[in-house]
């Protein structure tokens, strides 16, 4: 059975972006939604469930009516946290993905990880992709390129292994995107080149070696690309949307709980300036 995508909304513009990042997940895997609102638990005297189990039963509207005829199930969640039920529901369901918002203060068409995004970016035991803020009011219909950050690292490689997944089932396209950094002692003063001309040439040789082995040991039927970028990490797969990637997928750091997404620099980045939905991959058991 298809593993579901289970997709966080609140009645405001950021869960409604992450229903259109789901949306369009869909349209191109084929996975199920499992459309959520997560409300707080009655533990206070007093309280009124009725009173905050409406306003997450609008918010469902709300996405029931972004999403149309996509097939999806709509759920009202009670737990302590959005992160805590979102969470514990994509465990229950075994699910494939979490599907959030930005955070309502980041940059328009920026993604912006905070409040609950935050939370889930560090400990979910599956994938979160996480939408740019503004998303549902992109012209796109559909996904047509997969990015994924590749770094020879064993979190780099479980980020590889799952956009080719990604790839091959929905039968898109897959670019590896490896970034050179450029060192300041490398430049010529005297000298005006592209950034690739300043790396020493063994260098440029060991990354496309890296990334030729990379692209090699992918499954047959994945199409798939590699592209050597120079600069700095963030600010160059920041902007991979330029270069034709609908959705960037990246790993976690090398260290912390296996099976469990746990940020470190350049992801954490990622989700707060990528132009694209950043998909973050938990680091496997290897």
């Amino acid at each position: 059975m298809t593993a579901p995508m289970v997709v966080g909304v609140d009645g405001t513009g950021s869960g409604l972006d992450a229903v259109a990042l789901a949306i369009r997940l869909a349209q191109a895997t084929g996975d199920p939604l499992l459309v959520a609102c997560v409300y707080p638990e009655g533990r206070r005297s007093g309280f009124d469930a009725a009173a905050v189990r409406g306003p997450a039963a609008q918010a469902l509207e709300a996405a029931r009516a972004l999403a149309e005829e996509a097939p999806a199930e709509y759920r009202t969640v009670p737990s302590s946290s959005p992160a805590r039920g979102l969470a514990e529901l994509a465990e229950e369901e075994d699910a494939a993905v979490v599907v959030v918002g930005s955070h309502r203060g980041g940059a328009f068409g920026r993604v912006a990880s905070g409040g609950t995004a935050e939370r889930l970016l560090h400990g979910s035991g599956c994938p979160v992709a996480v939408a740019p803020r503004g998303y549902r009011r992109r012209v796109t219909d559909k996904l047509r390129r997969v990015g994924v950050a590749f770094v020879g690292t064993p979190d780099g490689l479980e980020a590889v292994g799952h956009a080719a997944d990604l790839a091959a089932r929905s039968g898109l396209p897959l670019t590896l995107y490896s970034v050179v950094g450029v060192h300041v002692d490398w430049f010529v003063p005297e000298a005006v080149r592209p950034e690739e001309e300043t790396v020493p040439a063994e260098v440029r040789t060991e990354y496309q070696e890296a990334l030729d082995r990379a692209l090699a040991g992918l499954p047959d039927g994945v199409q798939a690309t590699g592209e050597l970028l120079y600069g700095e990490v963030v600010d160059e797969l920041s902007v991979v949307g330029e270069r034709g990637a609908d959705l960037l997928v990246c790993g976690s750091r090398g260290y912390g709980p296996v099976r469990r997404v746990l940020l470190g620099t350049v992801s954490a980045a990622l989700v707060r300036q990528a132009s694209v939905p950043v998909l973050v991959v938990p680091r496997g058991g290897a």
